[in-house]
């Protein structure tokens, strides 16, 4: 008897130590994330948009989509959209908390931004509902050269909202949105505010993504990712940085390049434990700063995880991992 009990125990340990270590290594793609009350929500690229949970950034939960069906609007842009929905954003302002998401067709512009609402995140609250407001801004073929996707937004030390994003293309560009947060506003104010596509630094390379900024040290850091994502052992995905005193820029590197002309820091690349990394998100939890990205694990063939680095700073208010 005292044999079966020591092994039924090894067994449970066994299926523990499995769960735990899954738990801490949970796919993602473009993760970013947001705290409400003691626990940290987790939203990344996936069906109906990935949600986990977590009270130590480290031991997650997967929680519900935020979309059991896919948004009404989406096969208007994309035809047979399945509900595979990229590259989300969370921010919570007046009380509501907005969650922008991407519709694209893969390699195309054929893409928009659309945001949804809720009043909580803890889907056992009896006030958590998502209530979707349709599309903030669409790209299309022959008609833009920008790309809808990978939102970002940030407030201003005026309180006025500025939304980020694109892909590839013209760029990263920055729109002023109404006091709302749902629609672009009039007279609409757009800036390029990186780009790598015909400049003098970018090497012929186009490939630019992922923008996230991050106000700190008096200045906004605007964070970006660089070369091939998506690709297992043969990405190359990297972050780069450059920082402003202003929201639409000029955004400058650490050697005074501008980012609209190819300029760009490097914090995070490849290395022995990622083939590449990027697609980052970054904020201040109980007064530490912290970087999220994903990276394709060398040691499980490529597969994308979760990355959590404290952000360090130089003397010159520069970031590093």
């Amino acid at each position: 008897m005292l044999f079966f009990k020591t092994k039924f125990k090894l067994v449970i340990l066994l299926f523990l130590i499995v769960f735990e270590s899954k738990a801490q290594n949970i796919s993602v793609h473009d993760p970013v994330v947001i705290k409400e009350k003691d626990i940290y929500y987790l939203f990344c690229t996936g069906k109906g948009i990935k949600t986990y949970s977590s009270k130590d950034l480290k031991n997650w939960k997967s929680e519900p989509a935020v979309f059991k069906e896919k948004p009404v609007w989406t096969e208007s842009v994309v035809p047979n959209f399945d509900n595979h929905i990229w590259a989300p954003d969370i921010i919570f302002h007046n009380n509501v908390y907005y969650l922008y998401y991407s519709v694209s067709a893969f390699g195309k512009n054929t893409s928009a931004i659309g945001v949804t609402t809720n009043v909580t995140l803890n889907p056992e609250d009896k006030n958590y509902q998502w209530i979707d407001q349709g599309i903030v801004v669409e790209s299309s073929p022959n008609r833009d050269e920008w790309n809808a996707i990978d939102p970002n937004v940030i407030i201003d030390e005026n309180n006025t909202a500025w939304l980020s994003f694109g892909s590839f293309w013209d760029g990263i560009k920055l729109v002023k949105l109404n006091p709302d947060l749902k629609s672009v506003a009039k007279p609409q104010e757009w800036h390029t505010i990186a780009k790598r596509r015909n400049t003098v630094l970018s090497e012929g390379s186009s490939a630019i993504e992922a923008p996230f900024i991050f106000k700190k040290n008096g200045y906004y850091y605007l964070f970006t990712s660089w070369d091939l994502c998506c690709k297992g052992k043969e990405s190359t995905y990297k972050v780069a940085v450059g920082r402003s005193k202003d929201v639409i820029g000029p955004y400058k590197d650490k050697e005074g390049n501008l980012l609209s002309q190819g300029g760009g820091t490097i914090v995070a690349k490849g290395n022995e434990d990622y083939f590449g990394v990027g697609h980052n998100s970054a904020y201040t939890f109980d007064g530490v700063d912290y970087l999220f990205y994903h990276g394709y694990d060398a040691k499980q063939k490529g597969k994308p995880v979760l990355v959590v680095k404290e952000i360090k700073w130089d003397a010159d208010f520069w970031p590093s991992l």
